[in-house]
């Protein structure tokens, strides 16, 4: 999936109230880029950084800039925006190109279910298949990417939604997508959020599927990746 608006290179002034970041742009003008990124974004908001912008002519919208990526400058790149692994995975999906899912015939996403709760997408065919995707930035050992990056007491009612849904008899997936191109395994931050975790094993032994895959990431575009190893926790 390419962006919409080609990409500008910036350097991270500092980011702030969560979804603000002050950032330089190469001809020295300072501007305010929004980030679609409500978690704690660890390693990847030091004062410097080289990121990348997408620029924007949207009246409805209050800044001119879109925080897009992290650039390492060491040829890897980390997509900071939560909302686009969604975006890109739903063209995956219409395309079937999702490997390790059951056949389906029909996709929907943002369907409601279960209490006050949205899947992400559901898969219509011989069963229904409920498929929850996180993203996934943080790295704090070389190789592997961990998920959360902060507590997430909705992440664990997700993982919670889905324990019920094979409950009744449906498949369900959580689907990790690994924002990084730096990333070649993934596992849980139990540490981080120990109830997620939690969560997570209650899920994983009901039947809950895990799949993760990393992204191919460069200022053109973000498309779906390969298959990583998920390094189950000690509790499973």
């Amino acid at each position: 999936m390419r962006f919409q608006t080609e990409l500008i290179p910036a350097r991270l002034i500092r980011r702030y109230k969560r979804f603000l970041s002050d950032c330089v742009l190469e001809d020295g003008r300072e501007v305010t880029a929004h980030i679609a990124n409500p978690g704690a974004m660890t390693g990847l908001k030091d004062d410097g950084m080289r990121i990348w912008l997408e620029p924007n002519d949207d009246p409805k919208k209050k800044l001119d800039y879109a925080w897009r990526l992290v650039d390492h400058e060491n040829g890897h790149f980390t997509g900071v925006d939560t909302g686009l692994p969604n975006k890109m995975l739903r063209v995956a999906l219409e395309e079937h190109q999702v490997p390790g899912l059951p056949e389906y015939d029909r996709m929907r996403p943002e369907v409601k279910y279960g209490e006050n709760s949205r899947i992400d997408f559901l898969l219509e065919g011989a069963v229904q298949t409920y498929v929850e995707v996180k993203s996934v930035t943080l790295c704090r050992q070389p190789g592997l990417a961990e998920f959360p990056d902060t507590v997430t007491a909705r992440g664990a009612k997700h993982l919670a939604e889905l324990t019920n849904m094979v409950g009744l008899g449906h498949q369900a997936v959580m689907l990790y997508l690994v924002q990084r191109t730096d990333c070649d395994r993934m596992t849980l931050a139990s540490d981080i959020d120990p109830k997620y975790a939690q969560a997570f094993s209650i899920a994983y032994k009901a039947g809950v599927k895990v799949l993760a895959f990393d992204c191919d990431i460069s200022p053109e575009g973000v498309q779906l990746g390969k298959a990583l190893d998920f390094m189950l926790p000690d509790a499973c």
